[in-house]
């Protein structure tokens, strides 16, 4: 689990790390958790794996890292794989698969074994920097180091990366719009701008979004859409009941992905539009023609 870094905001006198570090991350609740995480060299301060005797002062930041365990089982699953260097890899996901967790059918089980890093401080299998809902498609970076781990959480927290999305949507959407609307009480901006409308039996209208994230809430493209009257084809949790498409999953994908590598290098990553998409519009557009 990835938490963010804790800040020591204060001046401290004479605090070892064993007895501050107390609390500070779900896994460290007593000091014999502590004990236990350092041994594994999962708690880091200033970026250096932490030792229990080392004193602790105003500015140090402490992180928690992952460490390598029992590599988890391999799930098969073809994943394409659209970027890689020695530090991340990016994939674009499929639709209908989460990303990590417990369950055994996950796109990170599915990357167990395929990629290798010649970095010291490389994992035993890939992590992900972040996540796409299980029904959304799309590009994923994942990390193979634990240094580049830390900086692209950090880039994911400071909203230096760019994500663009495409969907499709209910009705008509005319112009660009920024949309600052909440998300479960916290701030979510979204920039959305029609590229595509055409004419529908069912709906009037389907128009194909570009869909920008300003900030990073659960399902915010989805509600942002739906809270303005125009919901995601194949929304099923906040699509009109008896309006959402069966069997043709979720029209919302992830497309593009920029950032700054470790090393101040751009990375650009951008995937076609879904086949599937253009496939819907198309079908649409040719079913209102044959009744008109």
């Amino acid at each position: 689990m990835l938490y963010p870094p804790h800040i020591v905001l204060d001046d401290q006198k004479d605090s070892r790390f064993v007895d501050y570090s107390i609390g500070l991350f779900p896994e460290v609740p007593t000091k014999n958790a502590v004990k236990k995480q350092l041994k594994k060299g999962a708690l880091l301060l200033n970026g250096n794996i932490a030792k229990s005797g080392d004193w602790v002062q105003k500015g140090d930041r402490i992180d928690y890292q992952e460490v390598d365990g029992h590599i988890p089982k391999e799930y098969w699953l073809d994943v394409p794989v659209i970027y890689e260097d020695d530090h991340c890899v990016i994939v674009n996901k499929p639709s209908g698969i989460v990303v990590s967790g417990n369950l055994h059918r996950t796109l990170t089980n599915a990357l167990i074994g395929k990629f290798s890093s010649n970095q010291v401080d490389a994992y035993k299998w890939v992590r992900p920097i972040h996540r796409l809902d299980a029904a959304t498609s799309g590009l994923v970076l994942f990390a193979k180091t634990r240094i580049f781990h830390r900086y692209a959480s950090d880039l994911f927290r400071n909203r230096e990366v760019d994500k663009s999305y495409v969907a499709i949507v209910q009705g008509e959407w005319i112009k660009e719009h920024i949309i600052s609307m909440e998300v479960d009480g916290k701030e979510a901006v979204s920039v959305i701008a029609p590229l595509r409308v055409v004419k529908s039996l069912r709906n009037k209208h389907l128009t194909l979004l570009k869909l920008i994230p300003k900030t990073g809430r659960t399902h915010q493209l989805r509600i942002h859409c739906a809270n303005s009257g125009f919901p995601i084809v194949g929304d099923k949790v906040y699509g009109v009941e008896g309006e959402v498409m069966k069997h043709k999953g979720l029209f919302l994908c992830a497309y593009q992905l920029k950032f700054k590598s470790l090393e101040e290098k751009l990375i650009h990553v951008e995937i076609p539009i879904p086949k599937k998409f253009d496939t819907l519009l198309a079908s649409e557009q040719r079913r209102w023609e044959a009744r008109n």
